[in-house]
């Protein structure tokens, strides 16, 4: 799968975006810079504005309008700028200034960034991955990005992000929702998660499961949602276990991965929860809300 990115309309949002945001001392910076590089482009001098952008542009969260969120959509599907703050959102502007048409000079080029980043560099280098050019060749990368142990950069390729669903494989995409798990980051942020659940995804998120329930601890909540689509008589057991547990957040859960089911038993037993199934089917109860409560009780 290949979306094709048309990286001046790209351009154009985010350069709309800046102006609303920035300062008139900020966009004077940028400008200078841009003006720079297109009148003489040198990989030298895109690597120091790149780099020192961080001493010019502040770090201030984006507040986008309606109409920009649909162009964002529109321009790529699943690309959520608002997630993005003013640092980043300058230093991919930047980003798509460089020359590809050499695609191994453009890609020695945002090999060597990679090599050179520090964090915050690093987050807007995974941050940018659905907009740059040639996004299949850079499934590698995403692969190794996620093997981080620094949230941060983490979540710059997990979360809010439509590149994982769209380019990694299948083993690279089970290893990113595992460790998501395992880091407790919120599942539901993660953009088409249910459309790459799998038979595979399930049974090691089981085992997972079974794992920290050997160690008595507790399991997250949003888990089951990658297990739900494929309950068999296998895995049912845990679901009731969880159901039955004294926690109404897994059960609330486990009645959901039930709902997500076409196993018999697990139809079944949803139906001896009619509250609870009303509220799934009315949509006031979904993963959504499963992902956002487990983050509340955290921050108890």
């Amino acid at each position: 799968m290949t979306f094709q990115v048309d990286l001046s309309q790209t351009s154009h949002l985010l350069k709309k975006i800046i102006e609303g945001q920035a300062s008139e001392k900020e966009l004077e910076w940028l400008d200078q810079k841009e003006e720079k590089l297109r009148n003489n482009f040198q990989v030298s001098s895109f690597y120091i504005a790149f780099s020192s952008a961080s001493r010019f542009v502040r770090k201030d969260p984006l507040i986008l309008s309606e109409e920009q969120l649909t162009e964002a959509d529109r321009i790529r599907n699943g690309f959520q700028p608002q997630y993005f703050n003013l640092l980043q959102c300058v230093r991919i502007s930047l980003l798509l200034m460089l020359p590809h048409k050499d695609k191994e000079e453009y890609e020695a080029t945002i090999q060597r960034l990679h090599e050179t980043a520090d964090m915050d560099e690093q987050v807007t280098l995974y941050c940018a991955l659905p907009l740059l050019p040639y996004p299949e060749e850079m499934s590698a990368r995403a692969a190794e990005g996620i093997r981080t142990n620094i949230t941060d950069v983490f979540d710059a390729i997990a979360l809010n992000n439509p590149y994982p669903a769209d380019y990694l494989d299948q083993q690279a995409w089970n290893q990113m929702i595992l460790k998501a798990v395992f880091m407790q980051r919120p599942l539901y942020k993660i953009y088409r998660a249910e459309d790459r659940a799998n038979p595979e995804l399930a049974g090691m998120l089981i085992d997972f499961a079974h794992e920290r329930w050997a160690a008595n601890r507790k399991v997250l909540p949003e888990l089951w949602r990658f297990v739900g689509p494929f309950l068999n008589e296998s895995y049912f057991a845990d679901i009731k276990k969880v159901i039955n547990g004294n926690n109404a957040l897994e059960k609330d859960a486990g009645l959901l991965a039930c709902e997500n089911s076409e196993f018999p038993a697990a139809k079944q037993l949803l139906d001896q929860y009619p509250k609870i199934k009303n509220d799934i089917e009315s949509g006031k109860l979904n993963w959504t809300v499963i992902g956002k409560r487990f983050e509340e009780e955290l921050q108890k």
